[in-house]
């Protein structure tokens, strides 16, 4: 069984972090990685969430990261959850899992009442994430209506 330690980000993290979604988003002509730099976008904005960054440390170093930043959906606050990043090595054995479980469960308190991602539908479904036009929630960019997913937390009002 893999052990890893599911903790907050830290400022010492950042470089690793950068590491992890470069590496893990890889480009075929080896430019940075647009996740990689997504997550400085956010963090350059102010829409992280802090205690929704967290990262993924085995035998002391970081392996994978996930990221909870402040999302609009017709004028109110959610949860956008992006980028869930694991180094290519370490994919597949369940630290992509552990850290959406961890994230999504330090989401609920925080009084949200959705998580909503841009991702592999039959990937997410897993945690509970399901198509959000259904639900009446139409992604901004139309192209992106099949991959645009929805979570309901405990304040979801529907």
């Amino acid at each position: 069984m893999l052990r890893v330690l599911i903790r907050r980000e830290t400022p010492n993290d950042r470089d690793a972090v950068h590491a992890v979604h470069n590496a893990a988003f890889a480009t075929e002509d080896g430019s940075v990685a647009f996740e990689a730099t997504l997550v400085d976008a956010l963090r350059a904005a102010g829409d992280v969430i802090p205690a929704l960054s967290l990262v993924a440390e085995r035998d002391g170093a970081v392996v994978g990261h996930v990221l909870g930043s402040r999302a609009q959906l017709a004028g109110a606050t959610s949860v956008g959850l992006a980028p869930l990043g694991v180094f290519p090595d370490m994919q597949g054995t369940g630290i992509g899992s552990a850290l959406m479980h961890a994230v999504l469960a330090a989401a609920d308190p925080l009084d949200f009442p959705e998580a909503v991602l841009l991702g592999d539908t039959g990937y997410y479904r897993r945690f509970g994430f399901r198509p959000a036009e259904p639900l009446g929630i139409k992604a901004s960019d139309p192209s992106w209506a099949d991959h645009f997913q929805v979570r309901t937390l405990q304040a979801w009002s529907g």
